[in-house]
Formats: C-alpha cells, structure tokens, sequence
C-alpha cells in the first residue's frame, strides 16, 4: 500500500465499487492517504464509458446538457430514431419522471446553476491528471486545440456565446476564428460544408482506454486488490456490508459507488435525483488526410479525435436501458452527419463500434459525497466524466479521510 499521510481517525480501508475513471481516481487518492483499497467491478477496469468516448479532457467545452433549446430540440427527437438527441417513445415511468425533472431544469437559470457547480472541477481538472501522470499513470496527455467546425459565423457564434457562460463564471477560455486557409491549415479534414472554424486553444485529449487501463494498473501496483465481481446489494445497519452475486459478504470501514450509469442499481434508496443512463456511441475510420487535433462538430453534436492512426468519432445521446445493445441506425446518422464536415475519412471501413452509458442527472449536477454513515457515491457527470474523474475522485477523498465536505463538492450533495 502506498501513501504516507493518514488523517486522523479517517478510514483505513475502503471498497471502491466501479472500475472506471472515478472509481479507480478514487482508489488512487485513497491510496495517497494511506487508506487500504479495494476495487470491485462487474466486468472490470475501463469496461464502460471510459474505454469508448471521445478522450476530452476539455474543461472550456463543459457546456451543460439543459440549455433552454434541448427540451424542444428532444421533444422534435421523439419521431426521428437518427437525431443526435434521441428519446424513445415508449412507456418507462422512470424516464417519464427523469424528464420531467430534466424540463424543469432547461432553463438559463439551470445552466447558470451547472456552471457554477462544475466551476471547481473544471480549473482543477487538468492539474488532477497532471498529479496522476507525474506520480506512476503511463500513459499520455496530449495538449492540443479542440477545433469546431461551422457552416457559417452565426453558427460559432452560439458556441462562443456558450464558451461565454463558463467564462463569466471564471473559467479562462482562449479561441480563435479561422476562415479560409488557416482553417484548412488547422483541419486538413474539413470538406466544403465548413466554412468557419472556431479553435478552443489550450485542451487535451487522451487515448481513453489506454489511461484508464494504465491507472488500474497504478492503482493495483500501489497495493490495491482488483475483484471482478458484481455487488447487488448493500446493507447498512451498522457497518456497510456488500453482497455478491455468489453470496458473499464483502466489508469495510467505507464503501464508494461509482458504477456510473448503473448508480441507481444499487444508491437509488439513498439518491433521489433522478439518474438516467445518456448512451453514447464510436467508432473507429481510416483517414486519407492529416488530423492534428480533436475536432468539434456542435450542430450535430459529433467528436472526433486522433485515434491509433485513424480517427475515433463519438456522438448522439440516447436514453435507453444502460445494457441495450447497439441501435445501428444511431451509427448510420453519425456517418451521415458528420461526412457532411469532414473528407478524408473511409466511413464504410469503420471499425470498434461501440456503445456505452453516460450517467446524466436530471438537474445536470454530479452526485458527488456521503448518502450515510460509511457510505459514499460518485457520478452523474454525464458527458464530462472523463474530464472530471481525477479531481472528483481527490476531492471525494478529501471529504472520506476528513469527514468535512469541501465546498467545491456542496452543489453535488447527492441528498439534495
């Protein structure tokens, strides 16, 4: 085990359930603190949304999900299977009161609310990766602009007008205009369609996979143990104990949940916000043509990235069932939308097409902290976990080793 400064009377061992990169920042902050860590996951390390989004690490594009027009633009989506928002018709009363909780938020109060909430995360979240890279993580961050692609100036100027927003919160932003040869310059990719580019200076991206594998193994190299098992209940009377599925009684002086999308499985009695799974998909192409850096599609809500030599495209939203299996037409409309922008890419060869479940709550907030005695939570980040993982995950152990909330973690009181 690794780590020098115990605190107080904290914890000395704790269960991280969930393998993904908030379960697994956890257990290495824990490991930080002197704390005895264990990791139980159903499927393993990076087996959900952290092996197949887009690898951002963008803290100036967290731009909430409720803007005021999402709730009109989703309702639109009801009828079209291939829109980048997708809701089913279908009876669910659960979804049916995730979205009604989710409408009353669509507002630029409740944007106002999510920046100010995330404001904490988003200036320490490239300093969090840099804590993890330098101290044992092997894997690479590349610092790269995040470069948007547009049909026109109106177009990117709702983007900045959103980069804005975090902005007047106190995020600093840097973009930069591009038109012409210096947009081709910067997106070698970019066909006809795109006639502006708007450049979101100073971001990184990552090979999602490779890092969240690489901190498993950091994690397990510093002392943890790594169980593949499935929890599929808790009890806390007394002492947080968790069952198996094969019946066994696991125990500690902690337990942290970070299952992501399957939060509510196992806190549902504890978190009452409601927590739905935003499903996400990508996919691999060949490229013919240069790709320097991420590129942004916002009007069809599309991310692409440098990715093993070809190029990783991730898009849509979809509330579906966490471990609903691929919906090919979800995949056809991000071909469809994104080859719009971009030549170059060989969409028919595509390859590693996947699907995975974004944990997004119905107030755009995180549930982030202490559900009862012993008994933590960490999730709801939606699109931003990747991003958000490593300072969630120290600024969870900050309040687990201690017993004081800090006040960057008050907005995501998952008992609000």
């Amino acid at each position: 085990m690794v780590g020098v400064d115990r605190i107080g009377e904290g914890p000395r061992s704790v269960i991280v359930v969930g393998a993904g990169i908030v379960g697994l920042s956890t257990a290495w902050f824990l490991q930080e603190r002197g704390v005895e860590v264990t990791v139980v996951d159903r499927a393993g390390v990076a087996a959900g949304s952290s092996w197949g989004n887009a690898g951002w690490v963008s803290p100036a594009l967290t731009i909430p999900l409720n803007q005021p027009g999402t709730l009109t633009y989703g309702l639109r989506s009801l009828f079209n299977p291939a829109a980048p928002l997708h809701i089913p018709l279908r009876a669910d009363l659960r979804l049916a009161r995730f979205l009604a909780t989710f409408a009353r938020h669509c507002n630029h109060a409740g944007v106002e609310r999510v920046v100010r909430g995330n404001h904490d995360l988003n200036i320490e979240s490239l300093e969090a990766f840099d804590v993890l890279v330098a101290n044992g993580v092997d894997a690479p961050v590349t610092d790269a602009a995040i470069t948007a692609l547009f049909e026109n100036e109106a177009q990117a100027r709702e983007l900045r007008a959103e980069i804005d927003v975090l902005e007047r919160a106190g995020l600093p932003v840097q973009t930069e205009l591009l038109t012409g040869d210096a947009l081709r310059d910067a997106v070698p990719l970019a066909g006809p369609t795109a006639t502006v580019a708007l450049a979101v200076e100073q971001q990184r991206f990552i090979d999602p996979g490779r890092f969240v594998t690489a901190l498993g193994r950091a994690v397990v190299e510093r002392g943890a143990t790594l169980r593949t098992e499935r929890i599929v209940d808790i009890s806390t009377a007394g002492r947080v104990v968790l069952r198996t599925s094969a019946g066994e009684a696991l125990t500690a002086d902690a337990v942290v949940l970070a299952t992501g999308a399957w939060l509510p499985d196992l806190a549902r009695r504890w978190v009452r916000v409601p927590l739905r799974a935003g499903r996400g998909y990508s996919f691999t192409v060949p490229l013919e043509r240069p790709m320097p850096g991420p590129i942004y599609l916002p009007t069809v809500r599309v991310a692409c990235t440098p990715y093993h030599g070809g190029m990783r495209v991730a898009g849509t939203m979809e509330f579906r069932g966490p471990d609903d299996p691929v919906v090919p037409a979800r995949v056809r409309s991000i071909v469809d939308s994104a080859s719009r922008f971009l030549h170059g890419a060989r969409w028919s060869e595509r390859s590693d097409v996947w699907v995975g479940p974004r944990p997004v709550t119905a107030d755009g907030l995180p549930v982030v902290g202490q559900v009862a005695d012993g008994l933590y939570v960490a999730g709801g980040h939606g699109m931003w976990g990747l991003a958000h993982g490593p300072v969630t995950g120290r600024m969870l152990t900050e309040q687990i080793t201690t017993g004081k909330q800090p006040d960057a973690l008050r907005a995501f009181d998952p008992l609000r």
